[in-house]
């Protein structure tokens, strides 16, 4: 439900923006709106479901998501359609740190990568049908029941929870860490909306710019506070887990040329090579199946080459297949296409899934509230970094060309500069131990590093 919103939405903001008599650009608030809230809300998550316990935040993170998407669809301007997606996005925020704190603390360590290989998939998948469903419901429909069918599926949702997920809570609740979330919300909002708005002309430069400075300013303002802080909300000390460390950073980079794709590739088809929005989706929709068929297949793969080797051999085949996207010409047949990208998503759905699972290899029990949210932070950066990146590197290409209209030879250099990017994801992965997760992967020896428990301060 909460990946495929922001991508169904993006394809039916022409749709929006004709109904409510708005510019379509203006209407770009309403995805960056929803990844402000994000941005400010994600870092409480672990605290939240720590104070409260899982099954009660969780439940009401999917209420609210709801009452957010019943409130976007009866919106009638601007301002209604951002705030409610600023509802939105506190449910989000909640949403999918938590559901993997749940993950992380009931499934045994044997099914632990089975089972978050499902928790990738709705990542991965998402930005890739959404598209396609979005144009389906805004040509024969009306963009207003984007919203409105989430509304059975949060109902449904609520009634799983109840019935399914245990009430996980933490008997010892550290204070809500008020200065360091005020730092952290405005570092990463900050930061967030410039990248998210860098290089698109909607913005001055200088806004962007200024904004981008400030939330780094800002996170170093925390990093020096947290350094000294009790409770801080976001723990810098897990980033002395061997395991931990490797996965935020190296996942970091990884992220940020898989995040660039979902933006490059429909553009490069519909821009590029001029077919429709539907056209262009029914070819992406296929590297959906390739992340679907990987949830078998993961752990027989990590069983058979541990950890260390599969990140890095898979970091460097998935961005060979980034590259791949610059050979597609308006004349490749389509198989050809769909069978690159079906192989690309297998792969990158196997990295995800490896990066998910040993990040918290050797995470004590007790700090896992406080990993899910540090991790869910990184990721929900990476993908605005990434889209920036290559919104910048197809801009560049285009000037250089001399400017017009975008053409398929613009894209050659942004996903080669994603690409290495994403490549370079090997330098954090390679310190890993030859051991690090095996028990996860079920090679039966314990890691090096054993379980760390890290305390704050």
């Amino acid at each position: 439900m909460e990946n495929l919103d922001g991508t169904v939405l993006a394809t039916a903001l022409p749709a929006m923006a004709a109904d409510l008599h708005e510019d379509p650009i203006a209407l770009k608030l309403a995805l960056t709106s929803y990844l402000l809230a994000l941005a400010v809300f994600i870092p409480m998550s672990g605290w939240a479901a720590d104070k409260f316990g899982a099954r009660k935040v969780f439940r009401a993170a999917i209420v609210v998501f709801t009452l957010g998407s019943i409130l976007c669809g009866l919106s009638s301007s601007l301002e209604t359609v951002v705030a409610s997606r600023v509802v939105q996005g506190m449910g989000g925020a909640m949403m999918a740190p938590v559901g993997r704190l749940v993950i992380l603390r009931t499934a045994p360590r044997a099914e632990l990568v089975r089972a978050l290989a499902w928790l990738t998939i709705p990542a991965l998948i998402g930005p890739l049908i959404g598209p396609p469903v979005g144009g389906f419901i805004a040509t024969y429909f009306h963009w207003r029941y984007i919203f409105w069918i989430n509304v059975p599926m949060g109902a449904l949702g609520v009634l799983l929870t109840s019935r399914f997920i245990p009430d996980l809570r933490e008997t010892d609740v550290s204070p809500l860490d008020i200065r360091g979330a005020a730092l952290t919300g405005v570092g990463l909002s900050c930061l967030v909306f410039g990248f998210s708005v860098a290089g698109r002309g909607a913005v001055p430069p200088l806004a962007w710019t200024s904004l981008i400075l400030i939330g780094f300013a800002a996170l170093f303002a925390y990093v020096r506070y947290a350094c000294n802080a009790p409770f801080p909300i976001l723990d810098l000390g897990l980033l002395k887990v061997p395991t931990f460390r490797a996965a935020v950073l190296g996942g970091f980079l990884f992220r940020i040329g898989i995040g660039a794709l979902p933006f490059l590739l429909p553009l490069l088809f519909q821009a590029g090579f001029h077919l429709s929005a539907f056209q262009s989706g029914s070819l992406t929709f296929i590297a959906a199946a390739g992340a679907m068929a990987m949830k078998t297949a993961a752990q027989p793969i990590l069983h058979a080459f541990g950890f260390r080797r599969v990140l890095i051999v898979n970091a460097l085949i998935s961005s060979v297949f980034l590259t791949a996207n610059i050979f597609f010409t308006v004349e490749t047949p389509h198989w050809i296409v769909m069978a690159v990208l079906l192989v690309g998503g297998f792969i990158r759905s196997l990295e995800f899934t490896a990066l998910n699972a040993v990040g918290y290899a050797e995470i004590d029990q007790r700090i896992l509230s406080r990993a899910t949210s540090f991790a869910s932070v990184g990721q929900q950066l990476s993908q605005s970094v990434g889209v920036a990146i290559g919104a910048a590197a197809l801009e560049a290409s285009r000037a250089m060309r001399g400017g017009g209209e975008l053409a398929a030879s613009d894209f050659a250099p942004a996903f080669m500069v994603v690409a290495l990017i994403s490549a370079a994801s090997i330098f954090a992965f390679r310190p890993l131990a030859a051991n690090a997760g095996d028990e996860l992967a079920g090679r039966n020896s314990r890691s090096d590093y054993g379980e760390v428990s890290v305390r704050s301060g």
